[in-house]
């Protein structure tokens, strides 16, 4: 089974609209979307109508969830005041140009998709979350310590795990137990479409294979592909400078930081 990931488009709809062509080409088996559809840009409402014409199952972000409740906090760590003067700009322009039916939308959105396999007499837990099991905004970054990964992987039971939030793509391998060979888990951050932070402006998202032969006990046996896409970046930093949100934001998308 061939299973495409995407996550944090933040109201990027020229980026979605590549990403889902690239998508299509690929013929997966099925779609999920981890979330983060708004937010930074001035399609939020376009966005989250293609995901729904679309019936691509989805998960809330943590700017979903803020805009969802009309709230001022979209949970986002930013470090600097600047940072935080930006995302009261951003959160409040979203909330303005959010319609009523989209806000409904975020706000029912479910928080986790759980998907069992049953293969070669194992059980193979595939869990999708936005930030973590725990936290729909933790960042989980890929030089988190191994026994803290594995930890939360543990008490989500998850085999393998996809999630997004940090817009920095990894795939880590896990054992269960330090030299442990008999159970691995798969942690896998499926990084941005629409606001990459990775120093690479282009999209990003994953194609995820499951075989009939895939194991908990061989980390091999799940593939993981990285796929990267252009798309029309101008048009996208264009609109942001032409609309009320900081112009930072253009910058961040020309330069994928």
């Amino acid at each position: 089974m061939r299973i495409a990931l995407f996550s944090d488009i933040h109201a990027n709809l020229p980026a979605l609209e590549a990403c889902l062509k690239d998508i299509e080409s690929k013929k997966p088996d099925a779609i999920y979307c981890l979330g983060d559809l708004v937010g930074y840009n001035i399609w939020p409402n376009e966005v989250i109508n293609e995901i729904r014409r679309r019936g691509i199952a989805t998960i809330a972000g943590n700017y979903d969830f803020g805009i969802g409740r009309t709230s001022d906090d979209c949970g986002c760590a930013y470090k600097t005041d600047k940072e935080k003067e930006m995302g009261a700009v951003s959160i409040s322009f979203t909330n303005s140009i959010v319609k009523d039916d989209e806000r409904k939308y975020l706000r029912t959105l479910p928080a986790q998709i759980r998907v069992e396999f049953q293969l070669n007499n194992d059980r193979m837990n595939l869990l999708l979350v936005h930030g973590s099991p725990r936290k729909i905004n933790e960042y989980l970054f890929e030089d988190r310590e191994e026994k803290s990964l594995i930890r939360i992987m543990e008490q989500a039971d998850a085999d393998i795990m996809c999630f997004g939030h940090t817009h920095k793509p990894y795939h880590r391998i896990l054992p269960t137990e330090p030299g442990d060979t008999k159970h691995f888990r798969h942690a896998i951050n499926i990084g941005s479409v629409g606001k990459p932070k990775d120093n690479n402006p282009k999209g990003c998202y994953v194609i995820l294979t499951i075989n009939d032969n895939s194991s908990i006990a061989d980390k091999n046996t799940v593939q993981v592909e990285f796929v990267r896409f252009e798309y029309d970046v101008e048009k996208a930093a264009a609109a942001v400078e032409e609309s009320p949100l900081p112009n930072e934001y253009a910058d961040m998308l020309r330069k994928g930081y």
